[in-house]
């Protein structure tokens, strides 16, 4: 799944740890999203998109041809 997650980070001067710690994840964790490698719980989601004040969908850019 492809994700903005790097750009939102990188526009709020965040580091990866930064993040994690915010999110109460590993940096480890931060690093396969950004990267694509792994995608999050819904929990998860709601949490960064809280923390970026916007929109899971905003995060997230789901596509039906990844089903």
């Amino acid at each position: 799944m492809e994700n903005r997650l790097m750009h939102l980070r990188t526009l709020m001067g965040w580091t990866q740890q930064e993040v994690a710690d915010l999110a109460a994840v590993s940096r480890q964790t931060i690093i396969s999203l950004e990267s694509g490698r792994y995608n999050p719980s819904i929990l998860l989601a709601f949490k960064l998109a809280r923390l970026f004040e916007t929109t899971i969908e905003d995060i997230f850019i789901y596509s039906e041809e990844e089903e």
